[in-house]
């Protein structure tokens, strides 16, 4: 684990290579795995994992595929804990401080990125929400949310406006914890509403079927980002 160097140029990792780093948020240190594609970067990813109170880590195994398939495109891709979680400072904060902590992430990659790089913005239910509640201020080109809480029990009062961006939400039908009826009514909800891709069979942890995810989502950066 090491912090990040004074020259920006020397915190992105080698291609092919995985870095760990700690680095400086609102509520103090902030865990984070940041690994580069092995062919020229075409853009950056950030993906937040499900809810800390629950276990969530980035570690989560469909944390991790999303980070994954961000590489695979070519994308450098920065997973991390938010705060409270693994070596990250701080208490949970009900998606506000993780907000916040996501738009740290957002920025520190985005300095050390070429001008104009697109911005892959992803999360995973908990993570889900919160990354769409970040993509005001990150202005992604694309988003992916995975299993997001945007209605039933686990529904936040705060409805975050809709990214200003393609946006793919990928859910299971029979996911157990954030029901799928109540999260597409919610979506139907938007203008317009996200491109959504229905998995059979996933649950919410898609055992057995994250092959599903990274097909849709893989072919939904292939149709919206060319590369350069």
């Amino acid at each position: 684990m090491t912090s990040a160097s004074s020259n920006p140029a020397d915190d992105l990792p080698a291609p092919g290579a995985t870095q760990d780093l700690l680095l400086p948020g609102a509520a103090g240190d902030i865990e984070v795995t940041l690994a580069a594609p092995r062919v020229p970067a075409r853009g950056y990813a950030v993906i937040c994992h499900p809810h800390p109170l629950f276990g969530g880590a980035m570690s989560n195994k469909v944390t991790y595929t999303l980070a994954s398939i961000a590489l695979k495109a070519g994308f450098y891709a920065l997973r991390f804990n938010f705060r409270g979680v693994g070596k990250s400072a701080g208490t949970h904060d009900e998606g506000v401080g993780e907000t916040e902590d996501t738009l740290l992430m957002v920025d520190w990659l985005r300095q050390r990125m070429p001008a104009a790089s697109p911005l892959l913005l992803a999360g995973f239910s908990f993570g889900g929400y919160v990354s769409v509640r970040a993509a005001e201020r990150a202005r992604p080109n694309l988003q992916i949310s995975v299993a997001p809480p945007f209605g039933g029990r686990f529904a936040y009062a705060e409805r975050p406006q809709r990214p200003d961006c393609p946006w793919l939400v990928i859910h299971s039908r029979d996911d157990d914890v954030v029901a799928y009826d109540d999260t597409a009514a919610a979506l139907n909800a938007y203008d317009p509403p996200p491109e959504l891709v229905t998995v059979d069979g996933a649950g919410h942890f898609f055992n057995g079927r994250l092959g599903d995810l990274q097909s849709a989502a893989g072919a939904f950066i292939e149709r919206h980002l060319a590369w350069p």
